[in-house]
């Protein structure tokens, strides 16, 4: 009973994101649209799975954001094994809206990070490619994790995806790539 109960309350969420859907003139729905940004998109759209009719909740970000975020949690990693007394970094704002000083710890940690980051990019340690990974573990709906070599996520982007992933025809690079940030690139 329970089950029949959960199949009628998805049944009605695709029917109302279907509706959504199509409202916005695309293949997609933008999920707090806010948080999204040139280079990380989170978005609903509708597709088979298993031959049932399911929403994706789907993450899409560009292969640089993806490496850049691998090359900071190497960087983490490395400074917690370094610093005993190691806890992530959190930047505060002050009555004012600036950002308050790092103390001292905060500040050698910091440089420590930056430091293994370029390390990293030097020597080319940290390799990404492109993929989509699926998680059917979700409350509602399944979650699709993308990541897809291109220099901003775009309305076209997601839409091509969405058409090429429903069609079964989405050819990913498997290519490794690494990258530089921009600020070590310009010296």
């Amino acid at each position: 009973m329970n089950q029949m109960k959960n199949n009628d309350v998805n049944v009605g969420k695709i029917q109302q994101i279907k509706s959504e859907i199509s409202k916005s003139n695309g293949n997609f729905k933008l999920i707090n649209p806010k948080d999204n940004s040139d280079e990380y998109v989170n978005f609903y759209f509708v597709g088979m799975h298993e031959g049932k009719e399911v929403v994706y909740d789907a993450v899409m970000y560009t292969l640089r954001l993806h490496h850049n975020s691998e090359l900071y949690e190497i960087a983490e990693h490395r400074a917690a094994k370094r610093f005993p007394e190691f806890k992530k970094i959190s930047y505060e704002e002050d009555e004012n809206g600036d950002l308050r000083l790092l103390d001292d710890n905060e500040e050698e940690i910091g440089l420590f990070m930056a430091e293994t980051i370029m390390e990293l990019e030097e020597e080319g340690e940290v390799k990404v490619k492109e993929h989509v990974d699926m998680d059917a573990n979700l409350d509602f709906g399944i979650g699709l994790d993308i990541g897809l070599n291109v220099d901003e996520i775009t309305f076209e982007v997601i839409s091509s995806f969405v058409v090429k992933f429903n069609e079964d025809d989405l050819q990913l690079d498997e290519t490794l790539y690494s990258f530089e940030s921009e600020d070590y690139e310009m010296q």
